[in-house]
């Protein structure tokens, strides 16, 4: 089992959501999250003042899902998100040790 972690930018979480949804996935958590990477924020103008946005709005993805489905996950969002602009974000995939569905008390892959 693998946990894939997107980072992704917000205006592009509906195409994510469609695009999982469209290879199977049945659920997802989403966190609302700052950052930057390398374009290190930017400056924008508000009411003829300059200021600095070190940290920029994005959305987080965390998808917990079979060995075999990994592969499908990562194009699904890569194609969704994909701007071709800097920023577009990261994916990271880790391995999962265990799984327990609370309600039930299944683990590992059951749990999925």
């Amino acid at each position: 089992m693998k946990l894939v972690t997107a980072i992704i930018k917000p205006f592009k979480m509906d195409d994510a959501r469609e695009a999982l949804s469209s290879v199977g996935i049945q659920g997802l958590t989403v966190t609302e999250v700052k950052g930057f990477g390398r374009q290190k924020g930017h400056t924008e103008l508000y009411r003829g003042a300059e200021y600095v946005v070190d940290f920029l709005p994005k959305s987080k993805l965390e998808i917990a899902v079979d060995d075999d489905r990994v592969d499908a996950v990562i194009e699904a969002i890569s194609k969704a998100t994909s701007t071709g602009k800097i920023g577009d974000g990261k994916i990271f995939v880790q391995e999962l040790i265990n799984v327990v569905r609370i309600r039930t008390g299944e683990s590992g892959p059951d749990a999925l």
